[in-house]
């Protein structure tokens, strides 16, 4: 349970089959704090339109509103809400869990964000990215953390916190961007554990790469 409440339900601006958003999405429900999704359509450019460009000036997902406050980028705002809502077990207050914590937000915004995502974004929706390049990232990331999760449970350590729900969406849908998870026994395992969780939610799959037959 969330050590408090906000006074109305957050705001949450994401599209159904964003990786970035469904980090965000998933630890509002793990968090069981109260939100309203509002649902873009970047293909009808809503992302580029006046009013949402004044929230978020790069034109991407997620953004969210909380009351007054108004934040982008996925990884800031899982650290906002482990802060303003969660307990010290999301994200460590100690020197040594922190750094943990903090590695795995820059793997989500580097490896993974440039392999299992990059591959994906080629396979669901076109992106003009190198896409045998994005899976030899992933790969190469896939087997350094494999072997790193042989000896714990999460991605940080003993305990869930956000490091794993940064990490989690892209992992778990590697296979619709065209990269097997099934040479990496620790990944899957860790990733059933993540899915295990009270209120776990997941983001929606898509017929593509390794889910296209």
């Amino acid at each position: 349970m969330s050590a408090t409440r906000p006074a109305q339900p957050i705001k949450l601006y994401t599209t159904r089959l964003s990786g970035h958003g469904h980090r965000v999405k998933l630890f509002l429900t793990l968090l069981d704090l109260p939100f309203e999704v509002i649902e873009l359509d970047m293909t009808a450019g809503d992302n580029r339109k006046p009013d949402y460009l004044a929230l978020n000036p790069f034109g991407q997902v997620p953004t969210i509103r909380d009351g007054e406050l108004t934040l982008f980028d996925s990884n800031a705002i899982l650290v906002y809400l482990a802060k303003r809502y969660g307990d010290a077990s999301w994200l460590p207050d100690d020197p040594l869990g922190a750094a943990a914590v903090q590695r795995w937000l820059s793997l989500a915004a580097g490896q993974i964000a440039y392999g299992p995502c990059a591959a994906r974004l080629v396979t669901v929706f076109g992106a003009p990215l190198d896409h045998a390049r994005a899976k030899q990232i992933a790969v190469k990331l896939f087997d350094v953390i494999d072997e790193e999760l042989a000896g714990k449970p999460f991605v940080a350590g003993a305990h869930v916190t956000i490091a794993d729900i940064a990490a989690h969406t892209y992992i778990a849908h590697a296979p619709e961007g065209g990269v097997s998870l099934q040479p990496y026994p620790n990944i899957r395992a860790w990733l059933s554990r993540v899915e295990a969780l009270p209120r776990f939610i997941a983001m929606p799959s898509t017929k593509a790469g390794l889910l296209a037959a």
